[in-house]
């Protein structure tokens, strides 16, 4: 993986995500440059000044964005847009859980992110997901044409990611040029709907997975319907998978088997983090209080005698060098899911890249796998 600050990985993994996810090399280094000696100190350290330096890069983009934009530049002021609420959204990413003005810079990556659909895609709009009397806020790429439905991917984030990274990945616009619609999801614990509206993870993701599905039902442009999930969420898709049948298809991307065994590693200073934080993170996305009280929650995040009751086609795919999630899990997911019709385990090796936590060292390489699989798997039923 690109190390730009050595020794500090959670820096780091901010750095190659961002540069996988379009981002480009020397706005990336006029953010960092500033910060270089202060990732020495550890991750913790220096994160206001890690935002206050990337937020500069991002600001002086939109404002040359703007600049375009009144000139009738739309294609140049959307590219722009693009890259300044990467650069905003991976940022605020990395700072406390209650950090002063989180809030507000977050509300900026929205405008921006905003700015980009209606200057450069309009096939991706802004969506709200009906939830037990509130929403998931979401985005939704189209790739319907003439008025054909098509089938659509449900794509969750994970402990700390937000559906302006999913957006920025690049990964609706390999569904799209397939022919798939994506789905991008704010789920409860993650970007808006925390932020925003408070909703807080949970260990039964069926719940929102429904909401998803009824929602995707009732549009008339969608036909069928898979799932996958990143990070965290490699267990909150195949948790819901296995429980919500109307689903055509999962992927774990990035095999979150026994997520509750990771965080008392982690404790145990075994393994890396994925923020700054950490443990201030995680008491806000879940919603307690005390880590003694979490650690008893996390138990429950496992997919033991979970995953054997997928019965579609699953795919489960990992890094072998992942420095968060063990290897292990990725083989456990795929031993354990017996009535999967078409189960598959890839691993991204360091010799071919997408070796790190979810592939971040090699994004594209990762999602265009992920991609096409999705694509043979919903052509496969088509034509059954």
């Amino acid at each position: 993986m690109f190390e730009y600050f050595p020794g500090n990985y959670v820096w780091n993994l901010g750095v190659v995500a961002t540069l996988n996810s379009g981002g480009l090399i020397d706005e990336v280094d006029r953010a960092c440059r500033p910060i270089r000696d202060l990732a020495a100190q550890g991750s913790d350290v220096g994160t206001a000044e890690f935002m206050a330096s990337w937020a500069a890069v991002a600001e002086d983009l939109a404002a040359q964005a703007a600049a375009e934009e009144k000139a009738g530049h739309r294609r140049s002021a959307g590219q722009k847009y693009r890259r300044a609420t990467n650069y905003l959204a991976q940022a605020e990413r990395m700072q406390r859980a209650h950090a002063p003005d989180r809030n507000v810079v977050y509300r900026r990556c929205l405008e921006l992110q905003q700015k980009v659909f209606d200057l450069i895609d309009p096939a991706t709009t802004r969506v709200a997901v009906p939830f037990e009397g509130a929403h998931l806020p979401a985005y939704f790429t189209n790739a319907s044409t003439g008025g054909t439905p098509a089938p659509c991917i449900i794509l969750w984030n994970g402990l700390d990611s937000t559906k302006e990274h999913m957006y920025a990945s690049g990964f609706a616009g390999e569904l799209a040029a397939r022919g798939i619609s994506t789905l991008m999801v704010d789920c409860p614990g993650s970007g808006e709907a925390l932020r925003l509206h408070g909703l807080t993870a949970r260990v039964s993701t069926e719940d929102w997975a429904a909401a998803c599905v009824d929602h995707l039902e009732a549009r008339g442009d969608v036909s069928r319907i898979g799932l996958v999930g990143w990070s965290l969420g490699g267990y909150y898709a195949p948790r819901a998978a296995a429980f919500e049948r109307r689903l055509a298809l999962c992927v774990a991307w990035g095999a979150n088997h026994d997520w509750g065994a990771v965080q008392k590693r982690r404790l145990e200073r075994e393994g890396e983090n994925p923020v700054p934080h950490y443990w201030d993170h995680v008491l806000w996305v879940w919603g307690e209080s005390d880590v003694d009280t979490f650690i008893d929650k996390a138990a429950a995040v496992n997919l033991d005698g979970v995953v054997e009751r997928i019965t579609v086609p699953f795919l489960v795919v990992h890094g072998e060098n992942d420095r968060q999630i063990p290897l292990r899990y990725a083989h456990r997911s795929y031993e354990q899911a017996v009535n999967s019709p078409r189960r598959e385990l890839r691993v991204f090796t360091a010799a071919e890249g997408g070796a790190e936590h979810i592939g971040l060292d090699h994004l594209s390489h990762v999602s265009v796998f992920i991609a096409d699989w999705v694509a043979d798997v919903f052509k496969a039923g088509r034509d059954a």
